[in-house]
């Protein structure tokens, strides 16, 4: 079963930038739809972006402009650059397939946009 790994939350100030990235333990970037999503304390769990498997990008309207989703097939690894961070971006990051499968939740990492 491929393992999904995120990493690179941290505290930022507004208009901050940070990257993350999602390791999978297997080859599936190439094979499957990917998406980036996150979790705001007391709300549910939203789709932040998506890359196709031939890389077509696509962004929720929020962070169209900001966000900058991509992957290395041959790392076996998925970014997402984010740009002007806001207060509203706080949330624990997560990387699934799209649509998600249970199977491959994460523990997500954790991004706080704080002044």
């Amino acid at each position: 079963q491929v393992q999904l790994v995120e990493s690179g939350g941290g505290l930022v100030q507004p208009g901050g930038s940070l990257r993350l990235s999602c390791a999978a333990s297997a080859s599936i970037f190439g094979t499957s739809n990917m998406g980036w999503y996150r979790q705001a304390p007391g709300k549910q769990r939203e789709l932040v972006a998506v890359i196709t498997n031939n890389n077509r990008p696509s962004y929720r309207d929020s962070v169209e402009g900001r966000f900058t989703i991509s992957k290395d097939n041959a790392k076996n690894t998925m970014y997402l650059q984010m740009n002007s961070l806001k207060p509203e971006d706080t949330a624990v990051y997560y990387c699934n397939k799209n649509p998600p499968s249970n199977d491959y939740w994460g523990q997500g990492t954790q991004v706080t946009v704080s002044s």
